[in-house]
């Protein structure tokens, strides 16, 4: 998976925010959807994501993986992230 052309993303003390430069649209994220949109960004898996936020966070695997594919389908169907 890859960004869309014209898709900022920036990180904040309080996560990231994420920019349609094209339409003006923005998504706050939170520090895990950063984690999230950064290592698909680079094509990286889903999985790989998965396995950064359960290092770094006190959550589940099951949870995890849930969250990380509603946010995955979330900006596909947003056409922010291309398959």
């Amino acid at each position: 998976m890859k960004l869309r052309k014209g898709i900022a993303v920036t990180t904040t003390e309080y996560g990231g925010v994420l920019l349609d430069e094209k339409s003006g649209s923005y998504w706050q994220l939170n520090d895990t959807s950063v984690i999230v949109v950064e290592t698909l960004a680079t094509g990286r898996a889903p999985e790989a994501a998965v396995d950064r936020i359960v290092a770094e966070f006190d959550v589940e695997r099951a949870e995890a993986e849930s969250d990380v594919a509603e946010l995955t389908r979330r900006l596909v169907e947003a056409k922010i992230l291309r398959p």
